[in-house]
């Protein structure tokens, strides 16, 4: 077997090979790689759909007997991010509510490490303007504004401050990178595998964007929110996050005022949070807008304006009252679409996709019956029959695929070669930057020709690491101006010359910039590069190691002898989902092709290359895909 690789530039687009190559012909070559797709889709289509639920009752009653080896990686994949074969041979054998409880994680286990801050914050920066005209206005009428004074005489006296807005910016988008990282280690290594899988799903159901946001520390206390909270009582959750700082922020609550009330969190409240669409009326969205006026936030602290909240009489769902915002919320949590809209959801993203109209209604009832404990209701279906029926129907989502690949492979921490945001935002799913409101859409929306490029790419970066890998954290790749800004000025260029557009050449607005020169206030670009700069020097680096892996030694420590037996052992080490018939032969021909031998302790001295190019493929196919 022979390989071209063609490596990704980290875009989304399908282009890269991550396909094996048999052919030297470049265009058979592609037209095979679109034939392997094909029929990959096809494939997964079948794979995804081989078990639907019956139009009877779910089968809620706990599994009974002893979890066998399959069964536990099932548990594993759903209930966390998958399993070492150390742990799976731990947990084969118990029942399935003693297995469960190690993806619960024990009362004495020690915490998962907070946070570690690189200190870019400052107080003067707080509040922060919604935009640079608003920063500038600002220190024009004040003459300071971020902290920082305006310059009394010379050229751009607002400057500094341009460049510290930027700064923020930029930094805070670093930050959050960083807060990622931090996450996806706390996935990765954490005795409480279902507080972060949980914690996961409410990020996407209560999801904000840092874009908006434009606060890492705020986005750090609502992942905290969600991990605090997430296991506990949807109530409490529902609270927090309705008094959370990011979600204040990225709903507009700042500007929710008796004078003039702001609806969108009332609507989404209702629409995504709790009820779902149809479920109330434009009138109940106003008299809840009403409701949370005054609701908003200082820092990082949560407060109510009692000047600008509404305590007048409401009429809300049909009942009349001065309700505040804590009344709404048990309203709408009163009522059966709530539990049941929130139990489908919770039931889809733990078990599968697919549900009947009577089956949602049977969730909903559960989870009242816990009153809306989230780990009592959670045990229920995790422990279940139909649960342990639904082994293959759920599409790991990018963040599962990578930490649960990654977990498999034995590692303790995230690489930082491939970038872990990088690579999940390549995939659909970068962690802090849901696409909207309403989160990411979950199942087969993972699934496309490009995205499965992607997973195959995101492979072959971890076995075959990336030697033109460029550290997105220390280098403004999607900022190139920047960069050619910092170029000019060191040629000697003026600003304003240096700051002009790429395109721009000869004398064209020669005259405007020589006055601007002399006389502006501020340079927008110039602050750009500035903030840049202050940003990268401040915000501490991701720490950029490979994944170390020694395929050959684990061949040999498990006395693996036939190319067969490797596929088998991969198989079994990284599969919740097995292969499907013929795939393994398929697979140990390629390998013995690759080492040249069907005795694989014969090419033990250069057996690594051809194991990782093996596992590369192996973990591209559809079947890796589920779980």
């Amino acid at each position: 077997m022979t390989e071209t690789v063609n490596r990704p530039k980290h875009k989304t687009g399908a282009g890269a090979g991550v396909f094996p190559r048999s052919d030297t012909s470049a265009a058979r070559g592609w037209r095979g790689q679109l034939g392997v797709l094909c029929a990959m889709l096809c494939v997964f289509q079948s794979v995804a759909q081989a078990s639907l639920p019956s139009e009877g009752p779910l089968r809620l009653a706990p599994l009974q007997g002893e979890l066998t080896q399959v069964q536990v990686k099932h548990l594993a994949s759903r209930a966390g991010f998958g399993a070492t074969q150390g742990e799976i041979d731990a947990l084969t054998g118990l029942s399935a509510a003693q297995a469960l409880t190690y993806f619960v994680g024990q009362a004495d286990a020690s915490p998962a490490p907070a946070f570690d801050h690189s200190g870019i914050f400052d107080s003067g920066l707080d509040p922060f303007p919604p935009s640079r005209p608003a920063t500038t206005e600002l220190a024009k009428r004040q003459g300071h504004a971020l902290g920082i004074e305006v310059k009394p005489a010379g050229n751009r006296p607002l400057q500094p401050i341009v460049n510290t807005f930027f700064y923020w910016l930029r930094a805070s988008r670093l930050e959050t990178d960083r807060v990622s990282y931090w996450w996806a280690n706390r996935m990765l290594s954490s005795k409480r595998p279902l507080q972060e899988k949980a914690a996961l799903f409410w990020h996407g159901h209560f999801a904000t964007n840092e874009d908006k946001v434009r606060d890492y520390r705020k986005m750090v206390l609502q992942v905290e929110t969600f991990q605090r909270y997430g296991l506990g009582s949807f109530r409490d959750l529902l609270i927090a996050v309705a008094q959370d700082p990011a979600m204040l922020v990225f709903l507009d609550a700042g500007v929710n005022t008796k004078n003039a009330p702001n609806e969108n969190f009332a609507r989404e409240i209702m629409e995504l949070f709790t009820m779902g669409v149809g479920e109330y009326g434009e009138e109940d969205v106003r008299e809840a807008a009403r409701a949370f006026t005054g609701w908003s936030v200082k820092g990082l602290d949560f407060y109510i304006n009692p000047e600008t909240h509404d305590a007048g009489e409401k009429v809300f769902l049909g009942q009349r009252g001065a309700f505040n915002g804590i009344q709404i919320i048990d309203q709408i949590l009163a009522r059966p679409q709530t539990s049941r809209c929130i139990a489908a959801k919770l039931y889809r993203f733990f078990v599968r996709d697919e549900l009947t109209p009577a089956a949602e209604v049977q969730l909903g009832e559960r989870l009242r019956a816990h009153n809306f404990d989230i780990q009592a209701y959670l045990s229920e279906l995790l422990s279940s029959e139909d649960f342990y029926a639904s082994q293959g129907e759920h599409i790991k989502s990018p963040v599962e695929l990578v930490v649960s690949t990654y977990h498999k492979m034995g590692l303790t921490t995230v690489p930082g070669v491939p970038d872990f945001n990088v690579v999940t935002g390549a995939l659909g799913q970068r962690l802090l930057h849901p696409p909207t409101v309403a989160g990411w859409s979950e199942g087969r929306s993972w699934i496309t020709p490009s995205l499965l490029f992607e997973r195959g790419n995101f492979v072959l970066d971890v076995v075959f690491p990336d030697l033109n890998f460029v550290p997105p954290d220390r280098f403004p790749t999607f900022t190139p101006e920047v960069a050619r800004v910092q170029t000019r000025l060191r040629t000697g260029m003026s600003v304003s010359q240096a700051t002009k557009p790429s395109g721009m050449t000869g004398g064209e607005m020669a005259q405007s910039n020589a006055l601007a020169d002399r006389d502006e206030a501020f340079n927008t670009r110039l602050g750009s590069m500035r903030g840049w700069q202050m940003a990268i020097e401040r915000v501490r680096p991701i720490p950029r190691d490979f994944a170390r892996l020694n395929l050959s030694q684990q061949v040999q420590d498990a006395a693996l002898a036939s190319p067969l037996d490797v596929v088998l052992h991969f198989e079994k080490q990284f599969f919740e989902v097995p292969l499907l018939p013929g795939v393994r032969e398929q697979l140990a021909t390629l390998l013995e092709a690759e080492l040249g031998s069907a005795d694989v302790s014969a090419a033990a001295s250069y057996a690594e290359e051809p194991l990782r190019r093996l596992l590369h493929v192996m973990l591209s196919r559809p079947e890796y895909q589920l779980g």
